[in-house]
């Protein structure tokens, strides 16, 4: 008896062992997880696009001659960026931003901040407007650069961060944007792809780079090239290699690399006014707290039904109160929108996701959906500032960096998206990545 107790003691160790072994495991995944997801008051700079406190609310940045430019100026242009924010700690802070030049793959370049910066390193952001007129009390920020006091002398990839109170590891936010040069010249092609399926649900880029006046010696090491599509980050295409090279002219062609899913148009809701009911808002109310509240209609999946085009924002958001006629920065409230997807059963290897500017094109915990059993289907509920919002479901499998649209919203090759080409050059002798051309299309404008 007590040898086989002695026995059993050892077996019970050894799967007691296995059993805390799998545990560790498991919570150093969920760990990991929640450490790629979680970015509120995660004080570790990321190079790229992230809020870091949680009050902080609508960022936008843009080039100032249109509020949907994307942030890119072309280098001795004179052009500015204005980033504008909202607190709703509804105080006065001390904002200040900095910049950060980065490789082609935003990763910190090896230059010294005096190397592409000329004047001053920070810049203190002082224009501020507390809200009127608002359930949701906040204070409104804006800063426009580069300016007088702050000039880059440098092309290439920026990450633009903002923190308080003089302390540069008290994050608040940061923005990516870009400098270029526009040293060569972008010419490209759609198409749809060759055979299969595929040829009604992708949409393919052909595009040539001809350096007429720009000498690139050894365009498979020193040159990379970048593809966005509606100027997501989640699904960037790299790594794409010249298949012909000729002289003064490179050719990228029947190339995988440069194909992407045509998704489908966004869907939209209309919250400018808390009074009416518009198209896709089926209730609006206020709870115990008198915050404002707006349910939508339940959405449907797409990717079965047929396609059909309609203008929309390319996943952008305006900014806007119908219900006030004053300065919308600071008389457009903030109401909570609840987003429903029936979904008969839950997906088990990923999780839906809520995508769009209005997530700052991020697949986080806080738009990630999670599902209700009892209605069959995913839920989502979002803090935003009343406007007219672009929006799209997408999935992501937990062994993807991106989103995916293809299970919710169908695939089409005729869908208008806008694509931006990024060409980087490394001359021989320094260590940094120039951007010496960039090249908006859009699928329908060819």
């Amino acid at each position: 008896m007590g040898y086989r107790s002695s026995l059993t003691f050892r077996g019970n160790s050894a799967l007691v062992k296995v059993i805390v072994f799998a545990g560790v495991l498991f919570m150093h995944a969920v760990t990991l997880q929640a450490q790629e997801e979680d970015y509120v008051n995660d004080k570790q700079l990321r190079y790229g696009d992230y809020i870091y406190v949680p009050t902080i609310r609508t960022v936008q940045f843009h080039e100032t001659s249109w509020e949907y430019a994307p942030p890119v100026l072309e280098f001795g242009s004179g052009k500015q960026l204005e980033l504008s924010f909202d607190d709703l700690d509804n105080d006065q802070k001390q904002y200040s931003l900095s910049l950060v030049h980065c490789n082609a793959d935003w990763t910190p370049s090896d230059l010294m901040i005096s190397e592409y910066l000329s004047g001053f390193f920070d810049l203190n952001i002082l224009n501020f407007s507390f809200s009127e007129n608002t359930l949701q009390k906040y204070t409104h920020y804006s800063v426009v650069f580069p300016n007088a006091n702050m000039q880059l002398t440098k092309s290439g990839n920026y990450v633009m961060y903002v923190y308080r109170n003089g302390d540069k590891k008290d994050l608040v936010l940061s923005r990516r944007f870009m400098l270029t040069e526009n040293q060569v010249t972008i010419t490209s092609v759609f198409s749809q792809t060759a055979g299969g399926e595929s040829q009604f649900n992708k949409q393919h880029i052909d595009f040539k780079i001809i350096n007429t006046a720009y000498d690139i010696t050894n365009p498979y090491a020193d040159l990379k090239v970048v593809i966005t599509q509606n100027h997501r980050w989640d699904n960037a295409v790299t790594g794409i290699k010249p298949t012909f090279i000729a002289p003064q002219q490179l050719t990228y062609s029947l190339d995988d690399a440069s194909t992407f899913n045509g998704g489908n148009e966004f869907r939209y809701f209309d919250v400018r006014s808390l009074r009416t009911y518009t198209e896709r808002v089926r209730d609006i109310y206020k709870d115990d707290e008198l915050k404002n509240h707006v349910q939508l209609f339940p959405d449907d999946i797409r990717s079965n039904k047929n396609y059909v085009y309609y203008p929309d924002f390319n996943g952008n958001f305006m900014i806007k109160n119908r219900d006030m006629r004053g300065n919308q920065d600071i008389e457009a409230d903030y109401v909570w929108v609840d987003f429903f997807l029936p979904y008969p059963v839950a997906e088990s290897e990923g999780n839906f996701y809520v995508l769009g500017k209005l997530t700052d094109w991020m697949l986080t915990k806080n738009n990630r959906m999670t599902y209700n059993t009892n209605k069959k289907g995913y839920e989502c509920k979002l803090y935003l500032k009343q406007g007219f919002y672009n929006y799209t479901y997408v999935l992501k499998k937990d062994d993807n960096k991106g989103g995916d649209e293809t299970v919710t919203e169908g695939n089409h090759w005729d869908t208008e998206n806008d694509y931006a080409i990024y060409v980087y050059h490394r001359q021989r002798g320094t260590y940094f990545d120039k951007l010496i051309a960039v090249k908006n299309m859009n699928s329908l404008k060819r």
